[in-house]
């Protein structure tokens, strides 16, 4: 059985008093939650996370990371620093990295090998674009994606990989896709794992990252192959982040 596992996103919000309500409200909600937690913040306040969040069940991780080691690389963050402060997931090859960033996905299969070789999980995102979707491609989309990955890391490092299914066109849209939708590409990407390594595919949770509210958790989260969420808006609000949780 995979335990769910919720991670918030914060994106690029956040400020040191907002954010230790924030954290500390997650922390006080849990109430015996038998979810797995965590919330991927900026770089800037990762050292906070750490202060708030040793010694309870919520973990913490950041957005982005370097394919270099630490060196010449004037604003880039290696994931050696990273992993100085902790965190136990790095999201790699999100929507907005790949669209606005122009991230191949070679590059993002680079990445998740960088923050695997420090000890921590990478969360790789794929997802499709409304265009893609209606000319019926969102299957050989996703697959390419992750496929750039599955091929750079050997068949063993397969097992410790989260990856996110995040359809471009429901993201911060207020559209998601249905159950049903988000279940067929869960267990087609599940297919996927299994042809790289057939006993770590069972175990490899799969999150859902479009528009996942407190409305809809239960019902995406009771799909067979929907092992948690990516969580953005609703992430930065204690509450709501609390209800997706406990749907899980």
């Amino acid at each position: 059985m995979r335990t769910k596992l919720i991670v918030g996103n914060w994106k690029m919000n956040g400020s040191r008093a907002v954010n230790a309500g924030l954290l500390e409200g997650i922390v006080a909600g849990l109430d015996g939650a038998r979810a797995e937690a965590a919330v991927c913040v900026p770089a800037p306040y990762l050292q906070q996370c750490q202060d708030v969040l040793t010694g309870t069940p919520v973990a913490w991780g950041a957005q982005d990371v370097s394919v270099h080691a630490c060196g010449a690389y004037t604003g880039e963050i290696c994931a050696s620093m990273l992993a100085e402060f902790a965190c136990r997931y790095v999201i790699v090859g999100h929507s907005e990295r790949r669209a606005y960033h122009r991230e191949s996905s070679e590059l993002v299969a680079q990445k998740a090998r960088a923050v695997l070789a420090e000890g921590m999980t990478p969360i790789v995102c794929v997802g499709e674009t409304l265009a893609q979707r209606d000319a019926g491609e969102t299957v050989a989309v996703v697959g390419g994606q992750l496929g750039a990955v599955l091929e750079l890391l050997e068949p063993a490092q397969v097992a410790q990989l989260v990856v996110a299914y995040e359809p471009v066109w429901a993201i911060g849209t207020g559209k998601n896709a249905t159950p049903a939708m988000a279940q067929e590409v869960h267990a087609a990407l599940r297919e996927q794992l299994r042809a790289r390594n057939q006993d770590a595919a069972p175990t490899v949770r799969i999150l859902y990252g479009g528009s996942m509210k407190p409305e809809n958790a239960r019902e995406l989260l009771a799909q067979p192959d929907i092992d948690g969420g990516l969580i953005g808006g609703a992430a930065l609000k204690a509450r709501d982040f609390l209800a997706i949780i406990h749907a899980a």
